[in-house]
């Protein structure tokens, strides 16, 4: 089955140890897409600027991604800086936000997109999520994303779209921040009696926990030698996550581990170069390979 992402497609500039890189196709739902690609048919739903190069919509395209949600307005497209420092490459420095033409509509869907009944929300201002999801015509499984800006000054309306969520991606300080729990399982299960039935907590170069009433697991990262830009792993490992539940007919324990393996290894080559330039050139093979080393890591 397909799915709908909302979220942003943006131009980012990246300072890392490795290097500086600006003007980067970058954005939640585009790190999202193209994970998700692997998968499943995606339709992008984000607003650009008038300044968004063809370029990028070429590569969207090569992905097979669906555009007909990707709305061009007036003005600019949203913009990013931000650094990594050496010592902590699991957390960006934000240097500088344009935010541009995202603040101006929704994406406009098709008729036939509303009735798309998997719906990601990647992270973005939770009335817009809201108001995006109340488009949907009957939406049959939602995940959705946030972040600490929202969880800080927009909690009631963030409060609102969780109890719409099936999933929940967080990482452990947000999770943190909007339970009021430090213990990550009580974090998750505090998140879990707010709205969404399954949360998965990511804790970087330390794996993801998986959390619902019924089962719960922790997988570990997979370990990469030489992290070159973190920027849109966790974007890129729900993308890996929510592509390959859409395809499944049934929410098992085997079907989600199996989800947050291939998220975990999607992502994992997302951060082995700058912006998209790895996994925009990621062949299904070099999952696969990766994922049957990944799975060497259990047997014992």
């Amino acid at each position: 089955m397909s799915i709908v992402v909302l979220g942003t497609v943006a131009f980012d500039s990246v300072k890392t140890p490795s290097g500086v890189k600006e003007n980067l196709l970058g954005g939640s739902a585009a790190h999202f897409s193209a994970s998700a690609s692997f998968f499943t048919e995606v339709n992008l739903a984000a607003v650009v600027g008038e300044d968004f190069p063809q370029k990028h919509i070429d590569f969207f395209k090569s992905k097979k991604i669906i555009l007909s949600a990707l709305t061009r307005e007036k003005g600019c497209t949203f913009r990013w800086q931000g650094e990594y420092k050496k010592n902590d490459m699991n957390s960006a420095c934000t240097l500088h936000t344009e935010l541009g033409v995202i603040t101006k509509c929704l994406p406009r869907l098709e008729n036939a997109q509303k009735n798309i009944k998997n719906v990601f929300l990647a992270n973005y201002d939770p009335d817009l999520q809201m108001g995006f999801l109340k488009t949907m015509k009957n939406p049959q499984f939602v995940g959705m994303d946030t972040m600490n800006l929202w969880i800080h000054n927009k909690r009631k309306p963030l409060a609102g779209v969780l109890k719409k969520a099936d999933l929940l991606f967080t990482n452990d300080t947000e999770a943190r921040d909007l339970s009021g729990e430090n213990n990550i399982i009580s974090a998750a299960k505090c998140l879990c009696s707010s709205g969404p039935k399954m949360v998965i907590i990511k804790k970087g170069e330390h794996g993801a926990f998986f959390y619902s009433k019924n089962f719960s697991f922790i997988l570990p990262a997979f370990p990469v030698e030489n992290v070159i830009d973190p920027t849109g792993a966790g974007d890129t490992f729900a993308g890996g996550v929510m592509g390959f539940i859409s395809k499944c007919s049934k929410i098992t324990q085997e079907n989600m581990k199996k989800a947050l393996a291939y998220g975990t290894i999607i992502s994992s080559f997302n951060v082995e170069g700058f912006g998209l330039e790895v996994t925009g050139a990621l062949k299904f093979k070099d999952v696969e390979k990766r994922l049957k080393i990944y799975k060497n890591f259990f047997i014992f």
